[in-house]
């Protein structure tokens, strides 16, 4: 996008203050390079996630660029707000990494040095990418299980960030694995064969859900998921809690994953009783039933032009 025409476009720049420790208060340079090399209505904006979603849908309604600086959780609260509104393919999502996972920015190439980051949206260069819709939300990553598990155990711990996330794992230890159906659709093996619908009985550990490769705190938890491939990600966990424990350094790295049954598919539904689910890191409920399904080229995200995916025949 050249200078006259970025000039053209109205931006707006939601930013989380309370980002990372507050990096955005504590480095007062930034807020001045931003004014200085980014023409847009800039917005302190702290609230609930629901306001969070409420203000980006708004602001869809008379922007070309929506600009989400912040971490992960600021970018998937905007990011909601664009596809409620309807304008994921219409209007163009910015991110200047303010927080401490930024796992959104990672699996994207995005650099985490703020220049470069604003540098690229000056550029204005943008792909689609798909999203996974897990009971209404729109996330880069969902999991049910584990992890989810643990997210919710947080949620009872006076300590955040990196250090509320050990001491919630320790629940892992005598965390049992889940009887559960899995139903999946329209989707291919590991072989990379196709099949219209699997049906799958698991004792599961966790069951995690990627578009993104990435976890927060750079954990490489969905090693084979595509951003634009059109499928949904799937890795079944079987392992007991001591083995996913003792093996996490290996998980963290996106190599023990390869062991796991593993699948692509549009569309999964997956049974059982009281299943902890997650998307983006955050709670959602326990529920007998979820349903999920992937969003193809649901968003348009100025992030470098690295080569797509190749794309898998559309076999509905």
């Amino acid at each position: 996008m050249n200078e006259k025409i970025f000039s053209s476009k109205k931006i707006s720049c939601i930013v989380n203050p309370q980002a990372a420790n507050k990096k955005w208060q504590r480095r007062k340079s930034l807020k001045k390079y931003l004014q200085k090399n980014l023409a847009c209505d800039l917005i302190d904006f702290h609230k609930s996630k629901q306001l969070t979603i409420e203000l980006a849908k708004k602001l869809c309604l008379d922007n070309d660029i929506i600009v989400a600086a912040g971490g992960d959780g600021t970018i998937a609260d905007v990011i909601q707000g664009m596809i409620e509104a309807r304008k994921g393919k219409k209007v163009l999502l910015g991110i200047l990494p303010l927080g401490s996972g930024n796992a959104f920015r990672k699996s994207l190439n995005i650099p985490k040095n703020m220049k470069k980051a604003l540098n690229l949206i000056r550029e204005g260069k943008s792909r689609e990418v798909d999203l996974i819709m897990i009971e209404g939300k729109a996330a880069g990553f969902a999991s049910i299980g584990a992890t989810a598990k643990v997210t919710q155990e947080k949620l009872h711990h006076k300590v955040h960030g990196f250090f509320g996330h050990l001491l919630a794992g320790r629940t892992l230890f005598t965390l049992p694995r889940k009887e559960s159906e899995i139903e999946l659709i329209d989707g291919l093996d590991d072989r990379g064969e196709h099949f219209e619908k699997k049906i799958l009985r698991l004792k599961l550990f966790d069951c995690v859900i990627g578009k993104t490769n990435y976890f927060g705190y750079s954990w490489k938890i969905a090693p084979k998921a595509k951003i634009d491939d059109s499928f949904l990600d799937v890795t079944f966990f079987e392992t007991t809690g001591i083995k996913y424990l003792l093996f996490f350094p290996l998980i963290y790295f996106g190599i023990y994953q390869k062991t796991q049954k593993h699948f692509k598919a549009r569309k999964m539904i997956i049974r059982g009783e009281n299943l902890p689910v997650q998307y983006n890191g955050e709670f959602l409920a326990e529920r007998n039933e979820v349903q999920i399904k992937v969003l193809p080229q649901a968003l348009k995200i100025i992030s470098p032009q690295i080569g797509k995916s190749k794309r898998t025949p559309n076999f509905s």
